[in-house]
């Protein structure tokens, strides 16, 4: 049998460090066993789904040095690698399902469902409640013959339990009684993960499900999938959770997870999957430093871990300085250094900015230091302004909201977002919010023209910098973050700074 694993992302943003360390396991294991690593791309959500965000995959992983065998870029024999090119074989695989009874239309609409959600509220239940799994056929056909749309849900057994073998948790158990019966095609007629995900491993033949811990939640319904359909699991084994230093989960709302990120910081390929082979598995010898090549020769499963992986950059720096120092040859560092950010192109994105403002050239790295430092200097007179440092959080939290809700990071999406804080926060646009810009992303209180700078700097570090000033300045806890969404949503946020 010719091993055969997979990832499959969703094209709806930013590359997340998270894929980089699952593709980097799936394709380890099939190097290790002769086998084909696959990359599909999982584009049912359609509103969030971008040419962009997939090209961006290719990128990221590229730049990794995970390479794949079979893809949309690439080609294949169990093509095509879209989900949204698949979408009649999910269609009739429904419709299959519900030919055998093992799944049911569901009529209900958004108002029923939070009927739903507000009964479970009041009595602690999760879920949906089958409102609509014994429905006659009679029943059946006046809501379609109304027009009303529907949804396809699984029926899961109403007793018993799941019980499957995790390669590397052991066998797992799940009562019924837990699982719910998941929507698999929505009513736009597109399919959730769930069904798509079982359809495509099926039909490609897809041998072993490497996949992270989160999903465990979710295997039952598969195997309850593959019951119906009367198909082979394949082997499902589930990785440890990469964690932030506090322990939990690792997100993009503390953590810098953008693969992007460690690029443009200038953290080496080399190191950065060296690090990410450390997230939950141990080599002979507790070695620390290897080339790719030793753990593809000696990778085995019995030494992935089974609890959370802490993603701590305190270690990813050592790693990267021991490459550094052991792997690039003095006279070729110049050369790699060039390579990442004093390339021409990026010098002369920069050049513009700076000209009127140096009188020699020494003074060149004065004003655009902040463009190649990771790791600003941060004071607090640095952020003294007329509003308190709590509310230089808020400020820093409502800019952060505006630039992810428009998704646009640009300098000029920026410029427009700082103008509407200001002015919901009632305070003066440049004594306050361009104070606190210059101070989160410059680490100065004058520089270049500030906006322009941010299209140099990129999302990912801007984003980076305006959550470690939030984090420098105290943060927000939960309870004062919970009032503070209500000013904001409310459109006026001036009593917080009074």
């Amino acid at each position: 049998m010719t091993v055969r694993v997979r990832i499959a992302p969703s094209p709806t943003g930013d590359p997340h460090v998270g894929t980089a360390y699952m593709a980097l396991f799936n394709m380890l294991f099939a190097h290790h066993h002769d086998g084909k690593f696959i990359l599909r791309i999982e584009d049912t959500d359609q509103k969030r789904s971008r040419p962009e965000y997939e090209e961006n995959i290719y990128k990221s992983l590229s730049w990794c040095n995970i390479h794949w065998d079979e893809g949309p870029d690439v080609g294949g024999p169990y093509g095509p690698y879209r989900q949204s090119e698949r979408s009649d074989l999910y269609t009739k695989y429904a419709q299959e399902l519900l030919d055998k009874g093992k799944a049911y239309k569901c009529f209900c609409t958004a108002e029923d469902l939070e009927e739903i959600r507000e009964a479970n509220r009041e009595s602690g239940r999760s879920g949906y409640d089958r409102r609509c799994r014994d429905l006659t056929e009679e029943q059946i056909r006046e809501k379609e013959a109304a027009g009303i749309p529907y949804t396809i849900r699984l029926k899961i057994p109403l007793e018993g339990e799941c019980v499957y073998e995790d390669a590397i948790k052991g066998r797992v158990t799940c009562p019924w009684a837990d699982v719910d019966d998941q929507i698999l095609m929505k009513s736009d007629g597109f399919p959730t993960y769930h069904l798509a995900n079982i359809v495509d491993d099926h039909l490609m033949e897809i041998t072993h499900v490497i996949r992270g811990d989160e999903w465990m939640s979710s295997t039952p319904k598969h195997v309850i999938l593959y019951e119906h359909f009367g198909w082979k699991p394949p082997t499902f084994m589930h990785m440890p959770l990469l964690l932030g230093t506090d322990g939990k989960k690792l997100s993009k709302r503390k953590n810098p997870t953008s693969i992007f990120y460690y690029r443009d910081c200038g953290y080496l390929p080399e190191a950065f999957v060296n690090f990410l082979t450390l997230m939950g598995y141990s080599m002979t010898e507790d070695r620390e430093i290897y080339p790719i090549e030793d753990i593809i020769n000696e990778f085995d499963a019995k030494r992935i871990g089974t609890s959370g992986a802490v993603f701590d950059t305190t270690k990813l720096d050592w790693i990267n300085q021991q490459y550094i120092i052991n792997s690039i040859p003095e006279k070729s560092l110049w050369s790699r250094i060039k390579d990442w950010q004093m390339n021409d192109e990026f010098m002369e994105k920069i050049i513009p900015l700076v000209r009127k403002r140096i009188k020699t050239f020494g003074d060149f790295f004065d004003v655009c230091d902040f463009l190649f430092i990771n790791n600003l200097r941060y004071t607090p007179e640095l952020f003294a302004t007329k509003v308190s440092p709590q509310v230089g959080c808020y400020i820093y939290q409502a800019l952060l909201w505006m630039l992810e809700e428009n998704e646009v990071w640009s300098g000029e999406a920026l410029n427009e977002a700082s103008r509407q804080v200001a002015e919901v926060f009632g305070v003066n646009h440049k004594k306050v919010v361009m104070k606190l810009l210059f101070a989160s992303l410059m680490g100065k209180q004058q520089g270049p023209p500030l906006f322009d700078s941010i299209d140099i700097l990129g999302k990912d570090r801007t984003r980076a910098r305006l959550l470690n000033s939030i984090e420098f300045l105290g943060g927000i806890s939960k309870k004062k973050m919970s009032a503070f969404q209500k000013c904001w949503n409310a459109g006026d946020c001036k009593s917080l700074v009074e």
